[in-house]
């Protein structure tokens, strides 16, 4: 078990350190992400991810869980800090924290890191800008058994904490990796063949019912921005395009919910 350092006050290097991981500049300069919850720690732990820095809140219940991560945290050797709930709370911005945060070291997020033949589904987001959806695509990706989630052009940033947050766990389960839409293309037309991939986006134009389509494996299944889409060009660069039926008003899904409802019709198509 590693032995604890207790901190006390706000104005601790370590704090400000751990602080600073909510804003972008400072994880991509330190490569480090913040993540909080015993939950989604153990997600973690168990995928083979410790924290270097694990931070408790005084006052916890005591949990075997809890036992666990810190153990590995100790074995892995890493630090584990004590600090009053209230100090946790300025470290990630939430009135009510989680009784334990942990410091990562940010992922590889290339392509190269990617076996598209490790899973017959793989998720795709162009310039998806909600963290909150991005999160919801990573745990749709982890429910339907997905290699991974690629993220195109510009998007929200994956080890954000309000991403973190929703990815409920999954941004340890799913690979993840990050391309402008050239080199993503190219990468996915280098295997064509056995190796290759399909690649599906929902549009209108030319477009088939998503039920009952012709998917096949691997499948990229592709979702875009949430106010403009996906630009036409990288539509017409789709090996499948495929609609979903409106039956109300409105005259589209959220980003990932429509990403979610074509992978479990690709699931299923799979199975």
């Amino acid at each position: 078990m590693a032995e604890r350092r207790t901190i006390t006050g706000f104005s601790n290097p370590t704090v400000k350190f751990m602080r600073s991981l909510r804003e972008k500049k400072q994880r991509k300069r330190e490569g480090r992400f913040l993540a909080e919850g015993l939950r989604l720690l153990t997600d973690a732990r168990e995928t083979g991810h410790v924290p270097e820095l694990l931070a408790l809140a005084t006052g916890r219940e005591p949990h075997p869980l809890l036992d666990a991560l810190e153990a590995a945290v100790g074995d892995a050797g890493g630090e584990v800090l004590e600090m009053e709930p209230a100090l946790l709370a300025k470290v990630t911005g939430k009135d009510n924290p989680q009784a334990v945060a942990g410091v990562f070291a940010e992922f590889d997020t290339t392509l190269d890191t990617l076996d598209r033949s490790s899973a017959n589904i793989w998720l795709v987001a162009q310039a998806l800008r909600d963290p909150g959806n991005l999160g919801t695509m990573l745990r749709t990706g982890d429910a339907v058994g997905a290699g991974g989630l690629i993220l195109v052009d510009d998007c929200a940033d994956p080890f954000s904490v309000e991403a973190v947050r929703a990815s409920m766990g999954a941004l340890f389960t799913q690979r993840i990796a990050r391309a402008p839409w050239e080199e993503f293309h190219a990468w996915l037309r280098q295997g064509e063949g056995e190796t290759g991939g399909q690649l599906v986006a929902a549009s209108l134009r030319d477009a088939v019912p998503y039920r009952g389509a012709p998917f096949t494996a691997p499948c990229f299944v592709m979702v875009g921005n949430e106010s403009r889409g996906l630009p036409e060009a990288y539509e017409a660069a789709c090996d499948l395009r495929v609609t979903m039926p409106m039956k109300g008003r409105a005259d589209s899904l959220n980003a990932a919910i429509a990403a979610a409802v074509l992978a479990y019709e690709v699931l299923d198509t799979f199975e």
